[in-house]
């Protein structure tokens, strides 16, 4: 663990907030980086989204930024062109990078051209008349069985839905259009949510998730103790393969620095790609601090490992 002083990283702003429906989540992410960069004497300050954001940059007053301004806005590339246009080091992916992981289809069709497992899918646009696209792709629906209806561009399980039966669709389509016109249906796999963090150029020890109600919804990430997180819980064998997978699947979309990819492990073993997250939660639920400290890394040295990837 290498120690930093003022002068390496000169004046941190610390993007959280924003308005996308992920703002509380950035909020709390935001004020528990802010505090571990200040307990590390390093010179911060947290900022609430995109317009406190241009200020800073038109006054010249920070040197980096520390991101985790989740969702829209913060995890979609805009910032991150805004910065790259500045010259400003910011953690996390790139414009590229950024605006594939966000955009989960996208995601699919690269990962499934490079033969990466990941579950069938339909994406439906919620601005044309939905009626026709679901005639349209009725067949490949009813072929999936068990469906996940969500928007394709928004994490946290914002608008995310089960549906069982294609009677059931539209009433999910519509919950999910409020969030995005862009809609994915997803094959649904049975089995156990696993996720996987990136950090550098290897990964954080692997997580099996364990909601109390059965699906790891918003409550069950953020607001749920009953939630169970186990770490490490795999042979040797699948440790690696997850590792290899992960490693892979970051590769592929071109996410670096930091970041979690999700998956579903079905009842034969298979692992399933679901998303990749560039710039995941940092609160006292999350999943990329849990995995630091399994790997024996507690959240201000997390916190300095992340900072150090900026460019």
């Amino acid at each position: 663990m290498s120690s930093a002083s003022h002068s390496d990283y000169g004046r941190i702003a610390v993007l959280a907030g924003g308005d996308s429906a992920e703002r509380e989540v950035a909020l709390a992410s935001g004020a528990a980086v802010h505090a571990a960069l200040l307990r590390q004497q390093q010179d911060a300050l947290l900022i609430d989204g995109l317009a406190d954001l241009c200020a800073c940059l038109r006054a010249g007053s920070i040197d980096r930024v520390f991101n985790v301004m989740h969702g829209r806005g913060g995890e979609d590339g805009v910032v991150q062109g805004l910065l790259a246009a500045y010259g400003i080091p910011c953690t996390g992916s790139d414009v590229l990078g950024s605006a594939l992981s966000m955009d989960k289809q996208r995601s699919k069709q690269i990962w499934q051209q490079l033969g990466l497992p990941t579950p069938a899918a339909v994406l439906i646009d919620g601005r044309a008349p939905v009626a026709a696209q679901l005639q349209r792709h009725q067949a490949q629906i009813e072929a999936m069985q068990k469906l996940v209806v969500k928007p394709n561009r928004e994490g946290s399980t914002v608008g995310l839905s089960l549906v069982d039966d294609f009677q059931s669709l539209r009433d999910a389509l519509t919950m999910a259009a409020r969030h995005d016109p862009q809609v994915l249906i997803e094959q649904r796999i049975d089995g156990e949510d696993y996720t996987v963090a990136l950090l550098g150029n290897d990964t954080l020890p692997h997580i099996r998730i364990r909601p109390a109600k059965g699906l790891y919804d918003y409550t069950a990430k953020y607001h749920s103790d009953d939630t169970r997180y186990d770490s490490p819980v795999l042979d040797d064998a699948d440790r690696q393969h997850l590792r290899q997978l992960t490693l892979q699947a970051c590769a592929a979309l071109g996410v670096s620095g930091w970041g979690r990819v999700d998956y579903m492990r079905d009842r034969q073993g298979r692992f399933w790609l679901l998303e990749a997250n560039t710039v995941p939660g940092m609160t006292s639920h999350s999943l990329v601090p849990m995995a630091a400290r399994a790997a024996g890394m507690d959240f201000d040295q997390l916190v300095l490992r992340i900072l150090e990837t900026s460019r």
